[in-house]
């Protein structure tokens, strides 16, 4: 997992999910990017939340050039609310939320995370 993205203190995430503050969504990002990293580690789907933060996940073909197998692409806000449980990935996807391509590219067996 890249340094820059950690775990957050449970305090620090239950504040930034009352407030949702520029800064907090930031955290947030970060946060839950952190978490679905050790819950599903591996390279072979890239989640990328512009322009907060990107990570690799998901066990499977190891990404080390280019362009990942399986990209999923979202904002915040919509990131935020697939890992609390707030929106389902059916929802999102539904909704044009997110953006999804390659064979693992399916979060939901790994959502929510909180």
């Amino acid at each position: 997992m890249p340094a820059r993205l950690r775990v957050a203190d449970p305090a620090a995430v239950a504040a930034a999910l009352e407030s949702r503050e520029p800064a907090d969504l930031r955290l947030l990002v970060k946060h839950f990017l952190a978490v679905l990293a050790e819950r599903a580690p591996g390279r072979s789907v890239e989640v990328r939340v512009p322009p907060y933060a990107a990570v690799q996940a998901v066990p499977g073909v190891r990404h080390t050039r280019g362009t990942p197998p399986a990209v999923v692409e979202t904002d915040a806000e919509t990131w935020i609310a697939l890992a609390t449980g707030a929106l389902s990935w059916a929802e999102a996807v539904d909704g044009g939320r997110i953006q999804a391509s390659g064979e693992r590219a399916e979060l939901a067996p790994y959502l929510p995370l909180s």
